[in-house]
């Protein structure tokens, strides 16, 4: 056998033992999540934190190339650093097993200064599940490594070696028979070391299981009481219906986004690692601040009792890029912000207000700023609870979210909102704005081609090329097509929905064989066509000609 091959084997227990006891970390901690809240799990708090710290360039190139997996991936990052962290320990403790013990409590540290500094925290509580799941792992390290602490591998003047006399006693009940194999694996523990190690093991493994398992139920409990309580939701007619949309604003062509969005296909891009279940019954709204003559707070069945509009509203995020799929329309049900904002006592900067910035929290912490003026100048902006018909999913923002059509959405649509303060601009940079991004955020005129896909193959003939356009709260006034360079051609627009709405169009090609690129460009009713220059989503959104090349045979 080879000495790298040996030196593997002899370091597999203690790498196991490492394992092992960051898997009862993080078992126990789920356990005793249920005592504080789910967002204090060490690893969503840890997932949180690196979030909030994670320069912006790098979370735009984590959604550009992971979109909503980006989560998924961080957090199978942060289980696999703790992974190697536990092994590296577990390798160490048979030698060093206070230090290496003491170790796992770095993790039970790291994980309470997460979940106590995130902006959602609920105070010093929010440590216990870190600090309890960190006690049990150095415990369950400290003993599996005294299984492991043979005579002949704790030198003179280690930490462990007077917690290894012990263990250096002969064995017993000595084996009549070696076990070359075992031997290879446990240097020199004693047979009933090892016994104790495999049994430890499982038994840890096991109890841990059993732990997480049942801190997953009842916090699935928690959950399901919140999805019950969205169930009793009946939303009213609204006062105001959307206007019908006009014949024709769907062309209905194979591949060509939909006008509606369904809510299975909306976009979701967010910082919550932990979708938060929020129960309508105790869900409250504040609004209070700079310029409020009269501080508000509603809860959702006193929303559900004013005047309800309801609006076909197309959102966009700033992190899509130029021919990106982060930008959808729905139907809206909600409550005018202005008539709350008037209700307060608030007037906009352009009647003398005090405040041009209008800050909405959500219950995870997140900050969002808009502009004042905007909310109040007339347009549907909305506190929703309705989205295509039913209470607004979980995923976006139920009991209710904020959105303002023609400002990106990390400027107005703030999800699962509980508190909105009225400040200015300088006084308050909310969570995006300290990232870099641009305080104020409208929507840049855009088009995409939907159809045919980058790189397809079609025959050569009739070829439809379609896909869609948006200005929101401005309007799509006509939209071109070019190949190769040639000169631009313009299309044929669907029927124009609500101004507020994105445009479908379509546009015949006699394609001809070879391979060949198509370009869009929108212009709107302002009269502002979109620039061929380039720009990445940071700091105010991208821009560009969205571009397809296609193969013709």
């Amino acid at each position: 056998m080879t000495s790298g091959r040996k030196t593997f084997l002899h370091a597999a227990p203690g790498a196991l033992s490492g394992l092992v006891a960051g898997y009862a970390a993080l078992g126990v901690a789920e356990l005793a999540a249920v005592a504080v809240r789910p967002e204090a799990g060490p690893v969503t708090a840890v997932g949180g934190a690196a979030i909030d710290r994670t320069p912006a360039a790098v979370k735009d190139w984590a959604i550009r190339n992971f979109g909503t997996n980006d989560k998924l991936i961080l957090e199978l990052g942060i289980l696999t650093a703790l992974a190697l962290f536990a092994m590296a320990l577990g390798v160490l403790a048979p030698r060093f097993r206070r230090t290496a013990s003491a170790g796992v409590l770095v993790f039970g540290v790291v994980g309470a200064l997460a979940a106590t500094g995130r902006p959602d925290s609920t105070g010093v509580l929010d440590a216990l599940p870190s600090v309890v799941g960190a006690l049990v792992a150095a415990a369950v390290l400290f003993l599996l490594a005294g299984c492991l602490a043979g005579s002949g591998s704790s030198p003179q003047g280690s930490d462990s070696a007077p917690d290894s006399a012990p263990d250096s006693a002969p064995d017993p009940e000595p084996d009549s028979v070696s076990d070359p194999a075992s031997d290879s694996v446990f240097g020199s523990v004693s047979a009933v070391d090892r016994r104790r190690f495999v049994l430890g093991v499982a038994g840890v493994a096991a109890a841990s299981t059993g732990a997480g398992y049942l801190g997953g139920r009842l916090n699935a409990a928690d959950a399901a009481q919140a999805a019950e309580s969205r169930a009793t939701v009946t939303l009213p007619a609204p006062a105001s219906a959307a206007p019908a949309l006009p014949r024709g604003v769907d062309l209905k062509l194979p591949g060509l986004s939909p006008f509606t969005t369904p809510n299975r296909d909306f976009y979701r891009v967010d910082t919550a690692l932990t979708v938060p279940r929020v129960d309508v019954g105790t869900w409250k709204l504040r609004i209070h601040g700079t310029g409020v003559r009269r501080p508000l707070t509603v809860d959702f069945q006193d929303l559900l009792h004013r005047r309800l509009v309801e609006r076909d509203i197309t959102m966009t995020c700033v992190s899509n890029e130029v021919g990106g799929s982060y930008v959808g329309t729905a139907r809206w049900l909600g409550v005018r912000l202005a008539g709350l904002l008037e209700e307060a006592g608030v007037r906009p900067p352009s009647q003398g207000g005090p405040a041009d910035q209008l800050v909405a929290r959500s219950v995870d912490g997140m900050t969002l700023g808009t502009p004042v003026e905007t909310v109040m100048d007339g347009r549907d902006a909305l506190l929703a609870v309705g989205m295509n018909g039913e209470p607004l999913p979980f995923e976006h923002g139920f009991p209710v979210r904020m959105l303002v059509p023609g400002l990106f959405g990390y400027v107005s649509a703030c999800k699962w909102i509980q508190d909105i303060e009225l400040t200015t601009f300088d006084a308050y940079d909310p969570y995006w704005v300290r990232r870099d991004w641009a305080a104020k955020a409208p929507v840049k005129t855009a088009s995409r081609i939907d159809t045919p896909k980058p790189f397809a193959h079609v025959a050569a003939g009739a070829v439809a090329v379609a896909g869609v356009a948006w200005a929101q709260h401005k309007g799509i006034d006509r939209v071109e097509v070019r190949v190769d360079g040639g000169p631009w051609q313009r299309t044929e627009l669907a029927a124009e929905g609500p101004v507020d709405t994105w445009r479908q169009w379509s546009w015949g090609w006699r394609a001809r064989s070879g391979t060949h690129a198509l370009e869009v460009r929108a212009t709107d009713r302002t009269g502002y066509t979109q620039t061929d220059k380039r720009a990445r989503t940071l700091p105010d959104g991208a821009s560009g000609w969205h571009s397809v090349v296609a193969t013709v045979t």
